[in-house]
C-alpha cells in the first residue's frame, strides 16, 4: 500500500530531523545571548544580530514542520485510499462462503472505522513516533556537550515512563479490539435494522428493536468506558514520572549553576532541553497507547486480506466461444464447510436446450443444486460436466458469463431502471434492446407508466417498486445479457396469476436453445418442462415428465393434486361471493 510513497515518508522524517535541530539550536543561541551579550559592552550591537538568529530558527522550525506534515498526510492519504479501492475490491472477489459465515455489519466497520484508524496510524502516530525520537537524540546528544552529568541525570525515569507504556499499550490493545468488535456488532443491528425497516413497520416492532439496539449500544458504551478509563489512568501516571523526572532535573542543575560550576545560561538552555525529552518521551508513551489502535485495525483489516481470493479466470479448459448446455450430473454430493451433507447422490442428465424443472418442499436442496452451475460452490464428491467438461475445470468468469440467474430474492441497486437492466451486460445496448428484454420480462407497458419511464431512479434494494415489478425487472435483466445456460430460481414468486402467465407465456418464445432451470412451487410453471426433478432433503426422489410423473403414484402426483384441489375451491368460493 506505501508503494510509492516510501520517499515521502522519508522526506518527511528528515524535515522532521531537520525541525529538531533547529529547535535544539534555539537554546544554544538562548545560552550565548545570556552568557555572552547580555551586559557584554558589544551588547547593543549584537542584539540584532541574535534577534535575526532566533526569528530565522523559528522560521527554519516551522517551515520543515509544516513540510513534514504535509508530505506525511499524502503519504498517509495515498496509502489509505489504495487500501480501500484493494480492500472493496478483495471483498468483492472473496468466496459465497466467506460472505455466508461473515456479517455485513463487520465488513463495513472494518473497510471504514478500522481504515481509518490506519490513516491515522499513517499520517500522525507514525509521523510524530519518528519526530519525538529525533528529538531525543538530538537533544540528548546535545546535553552531552554541555554536561555529561546532567545528560545522564536527565533519563533516570525514563526507562520507567517507557515500561509504563508499554503495559498500558497492552492493556489498551484488547480493549479496543473489545470495542470495535462491538462497534461491528452494532453496525450490523442497525445495518439490519434499516434494510428490514418495513418488515418492522408492518409488525410495530419498533419497541422490540429499540430495546435489541439498546443492549448492544449499552455494551458498546460499558466497552468504550472501559477504554476511556485506561487512558485516564495512563495520563497521571506517566504526569507523575516526567514530572518526578523534571524537578530531579531542575534541581541537580540549579545547584550547580548556583555553586559555579555551569553558566546561567547553560541551567537556561538545559531547562529547555530537558523539556525537549522528557515531555516528548511522554507523549511516545501516548502514541504507543494509541498506536495499539492502528495495530489493531491493521490486523482486523489483514484478517480480510489474507481470505483467499477466488479465482475467477484459474481452469483446465478455457473454451472460447459459447456453451452448448449439456450438463451431467453423477452421484454428487455437497455440504457447506465440513457440516451434514445437503446434497445426495444426485445424477441426472440435461440436453441442449432442454428446461430442467426442480421441485419440491422448502430446504430440499433445490437452489443449493443450481448454485453449483455457476461455481458459487464447489461440489465436494461425484462430477458435474458442461458439454463433456469437468465443470471445475471451467473458469468461474466463463461460467458466470454464459449463466443467467434470476434470483429467488430480487435486489436492485439504487439507480435507474435502465441501469438496473444494463447491470451486468458488457456490450452497448440499444433502447430496442432494452424494451424487448423488458416486453419479454412482462414489465415495459408498467415502466412507461412511471413519470421518468426507464429513467426512474428506483430506491435502495428497490423499495420504491412491488415484489413483482422488482422480479421483472431483474427478469429482464437477465434476458438482455442472452445466457447459454438460464436459472430461474422460484421467479414468479412474487408476482399474481395474470403476471406469472404472460411472464410464462413470453419465456416459452424466449426459452428454446438455451438449457433453462426452474425452481418453482406451482405445478403449472413447470408442467412442461423436459424434465422435472422432484427432491427431497437433498435427495432425487422422482424423476420424468409432467405425464410420466402423474402416471406413478408419488409426490408430484400429490402436490398436483392439493394444488388443483385448491384452486378449484377458490374458484367455487369466487363463484358463490360472485353470485
Amino acid at each position: 500500500m506505501l508503494s510509492g510513497y516510501h520517499w515521502l515518508y522519508v522526506v518527511a522524517v528528515a524535515a522532521v530531523g531537520f525541525s529538531a535541530v533547529a529547535r535544539t539550536a534555539f537554546y544554544y543561541l538562548l545560552r550565548y545571548f545570556t552568557d555572552d551579550v547580555l551586559g557584554s559592552e558589544t551588547a547593543v550591537s549584537r542584539l540584532p544580530w541574535v534577534a535575526l538568529g532566533f526569528i530565522a530558527l523559528a522560521l527554519f522550525q516551522g517551515g520543515f514542520t509544516f513540510l513534514s506534515g504535509k508530505w506525511s498526510a499524502e503519504a498517509a492519504e495515498g496509502a489509505t485510499r489504495r487500501l480501500r479501492d484493494y480492500l472493496y475490491d478483495h471483498i468483492q472477489h472473496l468466496s459465497f462462503t466467506y460472505h455466508d459465515k461473515t456479517p455485513t455489519g463487520e465488513l463495513i466497520q472494518r473497510a471504514t472505522s478500522d481504515v481509518d484508524a490506519l490513516r491515522r496510524f499513517y499520517a500522525d502516530q507514525a509521523i510524530g513516533a519518528g519526530r519525538i525520537i529525533l528529538l531525543f537524540l538530538v537533544n540528548f546528544a546535545a546535553l552531552l556537550t554541555l554536561n555529561v552529568r546532567l545528560a545522564l541525570i536527565s533519563i533516570i525515569l525514563i526507562p520507567l515512563v517507557l515500561l509504563t507504556s508499554v503495559f498500558f499499550f497492552r492493556k489498551v490493545s484488547q480493549l479496543y479490539e473489545e470495542f470495535q468488535e462491538q462497534e461491528a456488532k452494532l453496525s450490523t443491528t442497525l445495518q439490519e435494522n434499516l434494510s428490514g425497516i418495513r418488515v418492522v413497520k408492518a409488525f410495530a416492532r419498533q419497541a422490540y428493536e429499540m430495546d435489541k439496539f439498546e443492549g448492544d449500544n449499552f455494551e458498546r458504551y460499558t466497552r468504550g468506558k472501559r477504554l476511556l478509563i485506561m487512558h485516564a489512568v495512563y495520563w497521571p501516571s506517566t504526569d507523575i514520572l516526567v514530572f518526578a523526572q523534571l524537578i530531579l532535573g531542575y534541581f541537580v542543575g540549579a545547584t550547580m549553576a548556583i555553586n559555579g560550576i555551569i553558566t546561567v545560561g547553560t541551567f537556561i538552555a538545559y531547562m529547555g532541553m530537558l523539556n525537549m525529552i522528557a515531555w516528548p518521551l511522554r507523549q511516545l508513551g501516548r502514541l504507543i497507547v494509541d498506536m495499539s489502535t492502528g495495530i489493531v485495525s491493521f490486523g482486523r483489516v489483514l484478517a480480510i486480506i489474507r481470505e483467499d481470493r477466488e479465482p475467477l479466470d484459474v481452469g483446465q479448459h478455457q473454451p472460447t466461444g459459447p456453451v452448448h448446455g449439456e450438463i451431467v450430473f453423477d452421484r454428487v454430493g455437497f455440504h457447506y464447510d465440513g457440516e451434514t451433507a445437503v446434497l445426495h447422490n444426485i445424477s441426472f442428465r440435461c440436453q441442449p436446450g432442454q428446461v430442467i424443472a426442480l421441485i419440491g418442499s422448502t430446504g430440499a436442496g433445490k437452489t443449493t443444486l443450481v448454485n453449483l452451475l455457476p461455481r458459487f460452490y464447489d461440489y465436494n464428491e461425484g462430477s458435474v460436466t458442461l458439454d463433456g467438461v469437468e465443470l471445475r475445470d471451467y473458469p468461474r468468469r466463463y461460467l458466470r458469463q454464459q449463466i443467467g440467474i434470476v434470483q429467488q430474492e430480487p435486489f436492485l441497486f439504487s439507480r435507474t431502471i435502465r441501469e438496473n437492466i444494463l447491470y451486468g451486460v458488457g456490450r452497448n445496448v440499444s433502447d430496442e434492446e432494452i424494451e424487448a428484454a423488458a416486453r419479454a420480462a412482462a414489465i415495459h407497458e408498467v415502466i412507461l407508466t412511471f413519470p421518468d419511464g426507464y429513467s426512474t431512479l428506483v430506491g435502495e434494494k428497490g423499495v420504491t417498486l412491488s415484489g413483482g415489478q422488482k422480479q421483472r425487472i431483474t427478469l429482464a435483466r437477465t434476458l438482455l445479457k442472452d445466457p447459454r445456460i438460464l436459472i430461474l430460481d422460484d421467479a414468479t414468486s412474487s408476482v399474481d396469476t395474470e403476471t406469472e402467465t404472460a411472464i410464462r407465456e413470453a419465456l416459452e418464445q424466449l426459452l428454446p436453445g438455451r438449457t433453462t432451470f426452474i425452481i418453482a412451487h406451482r405445478i403449472q410453471t413447470v408442467m412442461n418442462a423436459d424434465l422435472i426433478l422432484v427432491m427431497d432433503k437433498g435427495n432425487i426422489i422422482q424423476t420424468g415428465t409432467h405425464d410420466e410423473l402423474m402416471a406413478a403414484a408419488g409426490t408430484y402426483q400429490r402436490i398436483f393434486n392439493l394444488q388443483s384441489q385448491i384452486e378449484n375451491e377458490l374458484e367455487e368460493d369466487l363463484a358463490t361471493t360472485a353470485s
